[in-house]
């Protein structure tokens, strides 16, 4: 058979006959042949592929993928994911992304620098989601942390709860707009003198630690609810205050933040504020293709609502106001 023969049959292009078509096929699975795209659209100069770095410590950064992989995919596009771990900080995992001959980059909450940022944009297309980036290079696709704040703090407020406290994230990405959004809201509810956020982070170890300040507090000092940075970090709130003998919503509530999949399990069941991840993945992936093809873009930055899911975790204060702080 000749080389022309067998590409045409490998392709599943047409002009093979049907004989000719079965002994190629058998002899490539026979040899466990596999066709190699990616080489094929290296030599057409265009990979297809595009680059995401994602965290693997973050629960909502697999949802983000697996929205990635589903808009990519309606259009042609394949992904290739580099880890950040905490061995391995997102400058490699970009390097090796640019090695893979990615055409484009999407980075999933980064805490790299915007100069880096801004000097990665001028090599090829960069789209940031999940934090706000000021610069007119890179494209972003993220959730109005703030309006999530306030959103928590609406509901927590409309069940009856004055006393409300914010695990903050720190210098993660949305941490400044969500320590904002609760700000704002208890000021607009008339509680701003009320106001405590409570150092906090990423992680479980970050919440339980959180959680542990709060249960310190004495019953009448302590808030009646809290809004905490995101799902991960809500976790190890709940397992201190259960542990601790606080009954969650009857003691105190809780709302997370991203409706990641450990909010949804059903022994933990929280409340949280929903990043609508299909519409955010769906527009990375159109926004990096859009920057490909040399298309204009009316709005560098695109910002999406979210969303509250009420659960189990959130009811009305205790009746007698055991945890509330005198007015």
């Amino acid at each position: 058979m000749s080389t022309a023969l067998a590409s045409i049959v490998i392709r599943d292009a047409p002009g093979a006959s049907a004989e000719s078509r079965q002994r190629i096929l058998q002899a490539a699975d026979e040899l466990g042949y596999r066709p190699d795209t990616r080489a094929r659209m290296l030599r057409s100069r265009h990979s297809r592929l595009l680059g995401v770095v994602f965290g693997v410590q973050h629960a909502f950064h697999g949802d983000l993928v697996s929205g990635l992989y589903q808009a990519a995919d309606r259009i042609g596009y394949d992904l290739a994911l580099s880890a950040v771990t905490p061995e391995r900080d997102e400058q490699q995992a970009v390097s090796s992304l640019l090695q893979d001959r990615c055409e484009a980059l999407i980075l999933l909450g980064p805490h790299t620098s915007t100069p880096y940022l801004a000097e990665l944009a001028a090599r090829l297309p960069v789209v940031v989601v999940a934090r706000a980036v000021r610069h007119r290079a890179v494209d972003v696709v993220r959730t109005a942390d703030d309006e999530g704040l306030h959103q928590a703090v609406d509901h927590l407020v409309a069940l009856g709860h004055r006393d409300i406290a914010h695990i903050d994230g720190g210098r993660a990405p949305g941490a400044a707009d969500r320590r904002r959004g609760y700000r704002e809201a208890l000021r607009r509810h008339g509680l701003d003198a009320r106001t405590r956020i409570v150092p906090g982070g990423l992680t479980e170890d970050d919440g339980a630690a959180a959680a542990q300040a709060i249960v310190g507090i004495s019953a009448g000092q302590r808030p009646t609810a809290v809004s905490v940075f995101n799902d991960r970090c809500a976790t190890g709130v709940l397992d201190v205050l259960r542990r601790a003998g606080l009954a969650v919503p009857a003691d105190i509530s809780v709302v997370g933040y991203d409706n990641s999949r450990l909010a949804r399990l059903s022994h933990i069941d929280l409340t949280t504020i929903a990043q609508d991840t299909q519409q955010i993945t769906a527009l990375a992936i159109t926004r990096a293709v859009a920057r490909l093809d040399g298309a204009a873009v009316a709005h560098r930055e695109l910002v999406i609502p979210p969303t509250l899911v009420v659960r189990s975790t959130t009811a009305a204060p205790p009746a007698d106001g055991a945890g509330q702080r005198p007015r």
